[in-house]
Formats: C-alpha cells, structure tokens, sequence
C-alpha cells in the first residue's frame, strides 16, 4: 500500500541512521524506551535529538523523513543496530557475552578498524522461546511522527542478521531461531503499522549476499531467505507501504568488500519479496546494475542510493543528476525514489557533513524535477535569501 510516496514524483529520503549530536550523550542501554522517557533528561535529550534530525531533512528538503534511528545508542561501528532488538526482546538471557559471528565469511585481522566491530560483538545469548518484548518501535514512531506532518519511515534489522548474531540455548537450529524472531518481529511491526506508521523498512535481508558469503547458516539460500523476509512482513502491506532495504556494509561507514559487488545473480529473488519497494546501493557501487533492476522490478518501486555513505566527500548535485537521468533511462520515473546508499550515522560521519549530502541530493533531484517539468522541492538550506554572506 503505497502511502509516504503515493502522488509524488521522484520522491526524496534517506535510508536511516544520522550522526549524533555531540551533546547527546543520554544511554538508553537494555531499559526499554518507555521506561528511559520517564527521565527527565534522556527525554530532553531524546526529543531534542529526533527533532533536530527532522529539521535537517526538513530544511534540506526531503520529502519521506526518519527520525535518525535516534533511539540507538553511541556504538563501536554502530552495533547498537543489531544490539538494540538483542537486549530489548524477550527470550535473552540478562547478561551479555562475546559472541562470534555466525552467517558468511567475516574475517579482519587485528589492525584493522573494523576488527573492532568483532570484537564489539557482545551480546545475551537466547535461554527460552523469543519474544516482540520491549522493542515498542510504535512509541519511537509516534515521538517522531508528532514533531512533523512529512511522513516518517521507520526502519528495523531482519531476523537472520539477529539469529547470526547470538549464542542460542534453546532453538535445535539457526533456521529455527531465524523464523522465531520472524514472527515476534512480524508481531511488533503490525503494532507499528497500526498505529500508522506510513512506511516500514525492511533492513538488510541476506538475500544479495549468498553469492559472495555463502548459504547462510549453510543452510538458507537466497530463495529460503525470501521466505524469511515474506514471513516477517506477512499482512503488513494491506496497512502500510513497506520497503527493502539493500546495501554491501557500512560498520564505522566501511566497506565490507575488497571488490564491488553486483545484485544481478539475486535480482529474481529480491523482487520475490513482499515488498512495495526495493533500495539498492548506485552511488559507491555504481551504476553498473541498473539496467538490470529496470529489467527484472517491474512492479516494485525501485529507490536508488545517489550519495555515498561511506565518504565524507559531498556529492555535487549535477552528479546526482546524473545518477539519476541514468536510471530513468531504465526505470519509469513513476516508480523512481531517490535516496543515500545506506545509513549516515554507523559512527564515522559529522552532522554537518551528512546535512550537506542530503541538501546536495534535493538540489540534484530538483534539477532532474525541473527538466521533467515537476515541481521541485524547497531547499531551505541553498536558498540565497539566507545566506549569512551577501555577494555584492
């Protein structure tokens, strides 16, 4: 059900995540969200935090805003990403522990950045049946939602990234586990699409992945992983517009792989998911896919990345242009969304920095809006009459 990009042409957004302010230093840790906003100043700074990432989508000009994935703590290569539903969620035991990595190969040695993140890898292992427990994404949403009238996306990891990640004393096996968090998610997220939440975003299902990691567990391939994602989103489109979202990596804004990877081997089985729309990372992997995503997604929307997540370069926007006029030639403008390849706040990027990739992504949008003859999107940011220097 499309809601957030219904009507609209060429929409703007971004994935999710945005740095944090540097003076949000409230922890939310293993209590639940509700219980940490009885505090006075966690929910000071909690609403001051979500407020500022809307106004900066706001003034940059985007058109479907996040709340900046604002209830995630301040983690080593943003683990907080997986971490959060590991120690919100029922069935885990109350003490966390090291934990290995169990889903494809991963392996950075010791003097590389990213051996951090294994080593940040501490989580509570599973004891008894999983459960939606305190995720309570619904109160995260609302906070957001009533601080703007632009529709706020909401987005969550998906359960195999979860089951990879933990010890496990209770299911027989990781499939097992993988469809239980399936269905507590599935749970959680009809209460989020209930209480009106305009778009749910599916985040990082391992379908791409299987040609360069492998089966995961050894067990799931690409088309068992469709059935994982479909089980977790089961009914949710008949209520709200739900989006998958792709991308290679981004701990401490990293790339994952040596080599550029392609989504043409797993394109049939991504457009298998039950999903309105599908993002795909175009800017730091670039444009090679596209003619193939407009060849086999036809009945999705397809959301490109035009800005690079993982630099701190600021695209131009007649790059963004370019990027895309180059899908258009591919894919029915109709069915286009303009977006960032992944997350900007996964520890390595400045606010100021991400605020400028946004802004430069509405400005690129709008050159392509007024070729087309649509109307562009007011851009807050690069409007002259606010210029603090006046050229004479």
């Amino acid at each position: 059900m499309y809601k957030a990009s219904a009507g609209v042409t060429l929409p703007t957004s971004i994935i999710g995540s945005l740095p944090r302010p540097s003076w949000y230093d409230a922890v939310l840790g293993s209590q639940s969200f509700l219980q940490a906003m009885l505090h006075s100043r966690y929910r000071e700074q909690y609403e001051d935090a979500v407020s500022c990432f809307l106004r900066a989508q706001e003034t940059a000009g985007l058109d479907i805003c996040t709340d900046g994935d604002a209830h995630y703590d301040e983690q080593v290569a943003g683990m907080s990403w997986q971490s959060y539903a590991l120690t919100h969620m029922d069935g885990f035991a109350s003490t966390p522990q090291p934990t290995a990595y169990k889903i494809g190969a991963v392996a950075f040695p010791r003097g590389h950045i990213l051996h951090d993140s294994l080593e940040a890898r501490v989580f509570p292992k599973i004891v008894g049946p999983v459960g939606r427990g305190r995720l309570q994404y619904a109160a995260m949403w609302k906070v957001a939602q009533r601080t703007t009238k632009r529709p706020v996306k909401f987005g969550t990891i998906l359960p195999e990234l979860l089951a990879a990640a933990v010890a496990d004393d209770y299911y027989k096996d990781p499939v097992e586990r993988t469809f239980a968090l399936s269905e507590a998610l599935n749970e959680e997220l009809h209460d989020l699409a209930d209480a009106g939440c305009p778009v749910i975003q599916m985040e990082e299902p391992q379908i791409h992945m299987v040609p360069a990691r492998g089966k995961a567990f050894g067990k799931l391939d690409s088309d068992d992983l469709v059935k994982v994602f479909n089980n977790t989103v089961k009914g949710l489109r008949s209520k709200t517009e739900v989006w998958c979202h792709t991308c290679w990596g981004n701990p401490s804004q990293q790339r994952m792989f040596r080599d550029v990877q392609s989504y043409q081997p797993t394109l049939q089985a991504l457009n298998r998911v039950d999903a309105d729309a599908l993002t795909f990372e175009t800017c730091s992997s670039g444009a090679g896919d596209l003619k193939a995503i407009g060849e086999v997604v036809k009945d999705k929307k397809i959301v490109i990345g035009v800005i690079d997540h993982h630099t701190l370069q600021v695209e131009r926007p007649d790059q963004i242009a370019a990027l895309i006029r180059e899908a258009l030639t591919h894919i029915p403008a109709e069915r286009l969304i303009i977006s960032s390849d992944c997350g900007m706040g996964r520890e390595g990027m400045g606010r100021r920095h991400a605020t400028y990739k946004m802004v430069a992504m509405v400005l690129g949008t709008n050159m392509v809006r007024k070729e087309l003859g649509l109307p562009e999107a007011e851009c807050l940011a690069a409007d002259a009459r606010y210029s603090l220097t006046v050229a004479k």
